[in-house]
């Protein structure tokens, strides 16, 4: 078979994978033309539970534009401020860190784009290559090293949600592509995991579509199209193997990488092929209220982490640099706008009422989460460890140290909460590599960390 030949027939597969809604990108290899590469590391098996034997859940939550400074930290003794009053029942059960620093997220040598920047490093770690081509390059995040050493336990590996636009092609914030400021999940430097906007499409994967009745069924059948979709793919990848060149081998190993990593999340769905009976119905689809949207996407994570369909997931509120307006709470100029007017006592003010709205519905979330029973009796709260916060601290001066962090839950009574930390000056990510250890995927070193934080 010749490549004009091969390439006919890769199209034609590609139109009928379309059609399925389905889309596999090629690593960008010199034999063939370039495309997007598209890899993902291998899953290996480990352990994320509590000393009860409960599942531990961890997740992590993004906002937007950092946060108006004099309305957020609480006092030594953890009096909280007017931003997280909200959270005011709930104390016993997280704790606010402060110190922490995102430094590869700083201009350096790349100029503008803070905001891409502070998207991609924020669960990274690492720096992002300036780029608004295919040749993107960060880092795997904190959520997809877990999930890949514990995310055969359950039948979805991971779950991202996201409650604002999706975009992963062309260029978003002075050069940066747009996959930097849209994804917090990478499962490699090179691959971000596209979060899902819509509730129903949530619902609909993690239980079925339909009504109760008939989910099971349709469950079924979207597994036999999975599967089906699969054989495709390996014929692909058998074709392609037959044309590229030596200089190739490397991004082709990259792609079966791919394949390997959809047979194994394959094989464990249907492993974990008893799909939870909820008694809930199927979301009708985006809220046109920005609040009710979150607050359901909160709901899809909180069903998603009581039946165990997974135990790792984040949840992008707002892409960094959002200008969303807040008419729901008389706030009609643009966040981003505002952010960089702070130095008006009013606008500031008005910034910090939208930083108390996001708290609002965190805190929501983490009430719906402290009341749900978990398996051993605790609560999901008391078996989680959440992060909410970002990776800009001050969104008029664009700074990416002290960052507004928030981290819930007790994992299983391994971390002390009801407190501020105010921590030394290290990486954000010395709490990650916390968090892995904790969550029983041991690692010395994770993005930019030079240690770890104590959380005990």
């Amino acid at each position: 078979m010749n490549q004009k030949t091969l390439r006919s027939n890769l199209a034609s597969r590609r139109r009928f994978l379309r059609g399925l809604g389905v889309s596999i990108a090629l690593p960008a290899l010199a034999s063939l033309q370039p495309r997007t590469v598209l890899g993902a590391q291998p899953a290996i098996s480990g352990v994320a539970t509590t000393e009860s034997g409960a599942p531990l859940r961890m997740a992590f939550m993004s906002i937007p534009n950092g946060v108006q400074q004099d309305h957020w930290f609480p006092t030594d003794d953890f009096q909280l401020n007017s931003t997280m009053e909200p959270l005011s029942g709930l104390k016993e059960h997280f704790q606010v860190i402060s110190g922490l620093d995102h430094i590869n997220a700083t201009a350096g040598r790349d100029g503008a784009g803070d905001h891409a920047r502070a998207s991609a490093t924020f669960l990274t770690g690492a720096r992002a290559r300036k780029t608004a081509g295919n040749d993107i390059f960060v880092g795997v995040s904190v959520d997809q090293l877990a999930a890949q050493k514990v995310g055969q336990q359950t039948r979805l590996s991971s779950l991202e949600l996201s409650s604002d636009l999706i975009r992963n092609s062309g260029s978003c914030d002075s050069g940066y592509a747009c996959a930097y400021q849209y994804n917090l999940a990478w499962s490699s430097p090179t691959t971000p995991v596209t979060p899902e906007a819509n509730p129903r499409l949530v619902f609909e994967r993690l239980f079925g579509s339909g009504d109760r009745a008939e989910r099971r069924k349709n469950y079924e059948l979207r597994q036999k199209t999975q599967r089906s979709v699969l054989d495709f793919v390996l014929e692909e990848a058998s074709d392609l193997q037959k044309v590229i060149g030596v200089e190739d081998r490397q991004k082709f190993d990259e792609y079966l990488t791919v394949i390997r990593d959809m047979e194994l999340r394959l094989k464990a769905a249907e492993t974990h092929n008893q799909l939870p009976d909820v008694d809930q119905t199927t979301p009708a689809g985006i809220p046109a209220d920005f609040g009710d949207y979150i607050d359901l996407m909160y709901d899809m994570l909180i069903v998603a982490f009581q039946t165990d369909s997974t135990r790792v997931a984040t949840l992008l509120l707002a892409y960094d640099g959002s200008n969303r307006t807040f008419p729901q709470i008389g706030i009609r100029e643009g966040h981003h706008h505002l952010t960089h007017y702070q130095q008006e006592p009013e606008l500031a003010k008005k910034v910090a009422q939208i930083d108390r709205f996001y708290i609002a519905r965190f805190a929501r979330f983490l009430d719906r989460m402290a009341s749900t029973i978990d398996t051993d009796g605790n609560s999901l709260l008391h078996n989680s460890m959440i992060v909410y916060g970002g990776a800009i601290a001050d969104g008029n001066r664009h700074s990416h140290d002290n960052l507004p962090v928030i981290l819930a839950g007790h994992a299983g009574g391994k971390i002390k909460t009801g407190r501020f930390l105010k921590a030394p000056s290290q990486p954000m990510s010395n709490l990650f590599v916390s968090m892995l250890d904790t969550f029983g995927t041991e690692t010395t070193q994770f993005g930019d960390s030079n240690g770890s934080l104590s959380l005990t």
